[in-house]
């Protein structure tokens, strides 16, 4: 007698079945499910008349990437006709595997809000001060300390680099310095001869002369030509050891390449920057000494009598002490710009422009607050 044979029904992997707006998941939510699952179940949600629609995964005994992306669509088509789905239940490994491939947080995520007037301008302000004044400040410190340490170290020099910088710096500034600063001496006293005469006080020129030299314009006219000239020169030497990677070298050689190549150049400005304006002041009194000989009829010597009762220490001292601080706002400025290039050769230009404006202005300032200070 033949044996019968035995039969046996598997069991689908993955079923679904739908009670009014709940639909219930069971089995294995896969790949090779995902076509026939949404097939047939898209058209009989959209059948359903309501709309909140449930999903509910507690029978899910597993799910995988397509099936929480099959999901993800499900959510999509039928927002289209203004029915919103929601998810509930599922196992802990189910749970983690939708929120691993899940779209639907990564489109919230995207969605961009344009930020107020005030919560703009305090974010611009935040990255200015975060990313520019923090930086500026530190590097000013490392400058300002290894500035004085090489004062007492010798062995950390580079023979003749300082006279190199003096040189660049100052005696190079001479001639330019010079000229300008007689030309604005004898225009301003040129300007102001005018109304002093109206007035019968021709010999109060003397005094404007004298102390507009030696208390502002000599220092800034100084520091302002040194800015466009050995600012821009600073920046730009930076800059373009940066670009061709001669700082990297510097560091891998063990140097500091503040103290190797900024130090030098704030001991020469420094140093150089007050005889600069000596000379600007000296030259500028000449200029001032000429429009009061030839329009006023001031003898040289009247102008040298009057001139020792107009002019005080304290102008000398203040001309003195801004030009050593416009000497290293311009040396910190042009250095920070250099080390802060990039975009090789194009960021060269643009750093050392903008070294030389800011620069300008902050010697501007830093005039203001010490005008503010003396007087």
């Amino acid at each position: 007698m033949p044996k019968k044979k035995s039969s046996t029904i598997s069991k689908p992997e993955f079923s679904y079945r739908i009670n009014q707006n709940v639909i219930f998941l069971e089995g294995k939510l896969v790949l090779s499910e995902i076509s026939i699952f949404l097939s047939t179940i898209t058209t009989q949600l959209l059948k359903i008349d309501r709309d909140h629609i449930i999903i509910q995964l507690d029978g899910l005994t597993n799910i995988d990437s397509a099936g929480v992306v099959a999901l993800d669509y499900l959510k999509r088509k039928l927002a289209k006709s203004k029915k919103e789905i929601r998810l509930e239940g599922g196992s802990r490994s189910v749970s983690v595997t939708m929120q691993l491939f899940s779209n639907h947080q990564k489109q919230q995520a995207e969605k961009y809000v344009m930020p107020g007037f005030l919560e703009n301008l305090g974010h611009h302000f935040y990255l200015f001060f975060s990313q520019n004044v923090v930086d500026f400040l530190y590097m000013t410190a490392d400058i300002f300390y290894w500035s004085i340490v090489d004062l007492f170290n010798s062995k950390a020099h580079r023979k003749g680099e300082f006279y190199n910088q003096a040189v660049l710096i100052g005696v190079n500034a001479v001639f330019i310095v010079g000229v300008l600063a007689f030309i604005i001496g004898l225009v301003l006293a040129l300007q102001s001869a005018a109304q002093l005469r109206e007035f019968g006080a021709n010999i109060f020129i003397v005094d404007l002369t004298v102390i507009a030299m030696m208390r502002e314009m000599g220092p800034l006219i100084t520091a302002v030509l040194v800015a466009g000239r050995s600012g821009s020169a600073i920046a730009a030497e930076i800059a373009t050891m940066k670009v061709t990677s001669e700082l990297d070298a510097l560091t891998t050689m063990g140097l500091n390449p503040l103290r190797f190549v900024v130090v030098p150049k704030m001991h020469g400005a420094v140093f150089t920057l007050p005889f600069l304006t000596i000379l600007a002041n000296v030259l500028g009194i000449m200029g001032g000494m000429t429009v009061a000989y030839f329009y006023l009829d001031i003898s040289p010597e009247v102008f040298f009598n009057r001139m020792s009762e107009a002019l005080y220490f304290k102008d000398i001292y203040t001309g003195f002490i801004k030009s050593i601080i416009f000497a290293t706002v311009i040396v910190l400025t042009g250095s920070y710009f250099g080390f802060h290039v990039d975009k090789g050769a194009e960021g060269v230009g643009k750093v050392t422009t903008s070294a030389v404006v800011v620069a300008i202005s902050l010697v501007i300032v830093a005039d203001s607050i010490l005008g503010l200070i003396f007087y």
